[in-house]
């Protein structure tokens, strides 16, 4: 038995809805309905009984909730204690470069002067990513899109809106323009983030180009923002992309101000409510607040 499949179970009976709970975890929820199968098959027991628009806890699974809930609380008391003795210590961040860059290298500058002894690992991830890092505390904290507000055990900090920009290759026909409508965005082709690694970005863009009755054609779904710059940079589409990703990458092509452009992306912190009583942490989310604001 694994402490994940624990939190995966837990997601699923205070959700009470397998599809809910795959999407608040950011897994899909065939993976989630693996791994609660895994957790059955390890217990010899049916915990969920499974209905067309929802579950209901078995007598196993009701069993289970408690006991699951006691012992992902203890094993983080004994994660704390450990990591309180430890000297100096370790913040094990998780950040998306087109989104956090410029925030994270000011925050890690001033948490550094004033924390020489903690050692900050910075893993370059895809939001999906960081949220499973999260869950299965190997990250502390992230540095994501998102909605701001506590959810399934996780506090997202709201820290700065980017606004979203069109990068296009300097031999695109669009070179040339200033602004670009969605129209000229969804004639394409269009090179976007993985639906699976980056679900909210599909679901922005997504909602504005059909807010505006634009079907555009895909011409390349990428793992990171530098495999799709290098797409970009290479004339094979444009790319709908934040602000950020201009100060990245300011050789590889031109950036266009949109049109009628979506809401600004919410970029946030993200940690583990079990860890607000984290020193360290807290004033390294405090030094994030303390960037945005400057980048504001």
């Amino acid at each position: 038995m694994e402490l994940r499949q624990l939190r995966y179970f837990v997601a699923v009976a205070e959700t009470g809805n397998i599809s809910r709970a795959a999407k608040a975890i950011f897994l899909t929820q065939p993976a989630l309905s693996r791994q609660i199968k895994a957790l059955e098959g390890e217990l010899g027991q049916c915990l969920l009984q499974r209905r067309p628009n929802s579950i209901q806890l078995t007598p196993a699974g009701e069993a289970l909730l408690p006991a699951a809930r006691e012992l992902l609380q203890h094993a983080e008391q004994v994660l704390q204690r450990a990591r309180a003795a430890a000297p100096g210590g370790r913040l094990r961040v998780g950040y998306a470069p087109s989104v956090g860059s410029g925030l994270l290298a000011a925050a890690v500058a001033c948490f550094t002067q004033t924390h020489p002894g903690v050692r900050v690992d910075l893993f370059d991830l895809s939001t999906t990513e960081m949220r499973a890092g999260l869950e299965s505390d190997k990250l502390d904290v992230v540095l994501s899109v998102g909605p701001a507000g506590e959810a399934q055990g996780l506090q997202w900090v709201a820290l700065v809106g980017a606004s979203w920009m069109v990068a296009v290759s300097r031999h695109h026909a669009l070179a040339r323009r200033q602004r670009v409508s969605p129209a000229d965005v969804a004639r394409g082709p269009l090179l976007v983030f993985s639906q699976r690694e980056y679900p909210e970005y599909w679901d922005i863009l997504s909602a504005w180009l059909r807010e505006h009755g634009q079907r555009p054609t895909i011409g390349g779904e990428f793992d990171g923002v530098e495999s799709l710059m290098a797409a970009v940079e290479a004339g094979l589409g444009v790319a709908v992309v934040t602000s950020g990703t201009n100060h990245l990458f300011p050789k590889r092509a031109h950036f266009k101000i949109l049109t009628a452009p979506p809401q600004p992306l919410c970029i946030v912190a993200g940690y583990r409510l079990t860890r607000a009583d984290d020193k360290p942490l807290a004033v390294f989310v405090a030094e994030l607040r303390k960037a945005a604001q400057t980048c504001g």
